[in-house]
């Protein structure tokens, strides 16, 4: 985990529309303290499926600073940024502890670490629909994230294609 300097405090920035990148590397910069958490998207270009890293906050990253000394006004006017989450004009702290939370699910490129990943056979539990709670196997996982399941109905396996986030693992 990183070195939290003392006297600061987190706040939430505002980037600009597809500005992340370039709204994190001034901020660095200019020597402000930044977690931008990421997480892979896996969308279809053209037919195929690619993943891509995106914000877990789309429109939005972390900066460190003492609001005593007035930084926030520099974060403003960075190129990239759109402003500072702010109430009454002044900046809002995120609660304590939330950003030191995140930081310990992210690896040390701020991306947010996978749950236990699925593997064919084996048993998970459905958490939704008029299948919740029934225990059952993997049989495949493709590269859509599509997880392929065996059902016992009525006595016999049928092949059911469900979400990775509709499964639970037991």
């Amino acid at each position: 985990m990183r070195d939290h300097k003392s006297g600061t405090t987190w706040f939430l920035a505002q980037f600009k529309p597809n500005s992340h990148k370039i709204a994190y590397r001034n901020l660095v910069q200019q020597g402000f303290e930044t977690f931008l958490p990421l997480h892979e998207e896996t969308t279809r270009v053209r037919g195929k499926f690619t993943v891509r890293k995106r914000p877990l906050f789309p429109g939005y990253l972390f900066v460190a600073f003492d609001v005593k000394q007035g930084h926030w006004r520099a974060v403003n006017s960075t190129y990239g940024i759109t402003r500072i989450v702010s109430l009454s004009n002044k900046p809002t702290p995120v609660p304590f502890g939330l950003v030191s939370q995140l930081m310990l699910r992210c690896d040390q490129g701020d991306e947010l670490l996978s749950p236990k990943c699925l593997q064919p056979g084996d048993q998970v539990a459905i958490t939704t629909g008029p299948f919740a709670d029934v225990i059952t196997t993997i049989e495949t996982i493709e590269p859509d994230r599509r997880v392929w399941v065996l059902l016992d109905i009525m006595g016999r396996q049928t092949r059911a294609a469900l979400k990775s986030d509709q499964l639970r693992a037991v």
